[in-house]
């Protein structure tokens, strides 16, 4: 079994979870100090529901791409692609979003959850349903997020579904360190430093939808020769343009530990000149965008016990 492929969704899951356990530890210890422990059930019900939606979402996305792997429709091969191409591209917006978004908002994360338990609270015959739905809402979105690029990951296998139930499990450990054991962790490095190896990920689905993409090219052009003559033979690009390396012989990616770097910042043995470009941009747009919201000061060292 290929292990390197758990990696990027362990440390996906691992960040998005530990991010979904501020919030549910938050509001826990808010409902502590306001004496409200018979809210706790509404905690724990919006976890397991979100938690849910989140699989139900991904397996939706999975059966899709199997029945478009299945389908004896002329055009399948062409919509499987580009249904991989939409999924990495979802995937690359929402996660990119995230790291900036939450990098610009972590000094007021526990500011906004406290006035929202607080809200809730204020109104006794909804306060139920305002906890239950701010709960649902910070899981399902850090869970959502999951599915999606375990899904647009799901072409090698079952593997990354390993890493995230892996990370998913530390995530939880941290938030018992936190809340639970009182372990003081300074978070702001923990989300720079995770932060950076996100982008670096993130930033290996852009390479990897552009080869979806051209995929789709060479299929299409398979059924239907209109294209090039030459489009997807003798291992040629249709959309990527001229080759830029062929590392094949020297680090080829089905192999360690070009496989590693492949499943963790989307090394590729052959590189073409439009992947390059896209991934410089990458980094000149989303990476400037984050580095740039670092330099913003923040007060996520700690969280305290209430």
């Amino acid at each position: 079994m290929n292990w390197s492929a758990a990696l990027p969704t362990f440390l996906i899951t691992f960040r998005e979870g530990v991010e979904a356990a501020l919030v549910v530890g938050i509001v826990f210890a808010c409902l502590q100090q306001a004496e409200q422990q018979k809210l706790h059930r509404w905690v724990y019900l919006g976890i397991v529901t979100a938690i849910v939606a989140s699989f139900a979402v991904g397996l939706l996305l999975n059966l899709g791409i199997q029945g478009l792997q299945t389908s004896e429709y002329i055009y399948a091969p062409v919509c499987k692609q580009l249904f991989e191409v939409g999924l990495g591209v979802i995937a690359i917006a929402m996660l990119s979003w995230m790291l900036i978004w939450m990098t610009k908002q972590a000094k007021f994360l526990k500011a906004e959850i406290i006035g929202a338990v607080k809200s809730a609270l204020v109104q006794d015959h909804r306060a139920a349903w305002g906890i239950f739905s701010l709960i649902f809402i910070a899981v399902f979105r850090e869970g959502l997020e999951t599915a999606v690029f375990i899904v647009a990951k799901f072409q090698e296998g079952w593997t990354p579904v390993l890493g995230a139930i892996a990370g998913l499990g530390m995530a939880v450990l941290i938030g018992m360190l936190l809340f639970k054991w009182s372990i003081k962790i300074n978070l702001q490095q923990f989300f720079q430093a995770m932060g950076v190896l996100l982008l670096l990920i993130v930033s290996g689905l852009v390479i990897s939808a552009l080869r979806h993409l051209d995929a789709a090219a060479v299929a299409f052009n398979q059924i239907n020769p209109t294209i090039s003559y030459t489009c997807g033979l003798d291992n040629t690009s249709c959309l990527l343009g001229p080759q830029i390396w062929d590392l094949s012989r020297i680090l080829p990616d089905r192999q360690f530990p070009g496989i590693l770097f492949k499943t963790l910042f989307g090394y590729t043995q052959k590189l073409y000149l439009v992947q390059a470009i896209a991934y410089l941009l990458f980094w000149l747009i989303v990476g400037s965008l984050y580095f740039r919201s670092l330099r913003q000061p923040t007060q996520l060292k700690t969280v305290p016990n209430s």
